[in-house]
């Protein structure tokens, strides 16, 4: 399992981020608090608090490449909640 921190600040972000991470295979999860939500569930991301970084959680060892194309998403600067 991999962990990230993720940001979603725009509807849009949360739009193109969902196409994105349907396009993969792997089970993921965002964990908001106490909440966690499926990554690739549009509604599920609009139920938490959004105006922090967000944790991802990826149930892979290799996704390197969604790693990649993940990019514009990716909090390296702030911690996520926990």
């Amino acid at each position: 399992m991999k962990s990230v921190n993720i940001r979603l600040t725009m509807t849009d972000h949360v739009k193109n981020f969902v196409s994105l991470v349907n396009r993969y295979p792997y089970e993921m999860d965002l964990r908001s608090g106490r909440y966690v939500v499926d990554a690739k569930s549009i509604l599920g991301i609009f139920s938490i608090d959004l105006s922090r970084p967000i944790r991802m959680d990826i149930y892979s060892d290799d996704c390197e490449d969604l790693l990649k194309a993940l990019e514009g998403y990716l909090v390296t600067d702030e911690p996520a909640e926990e």
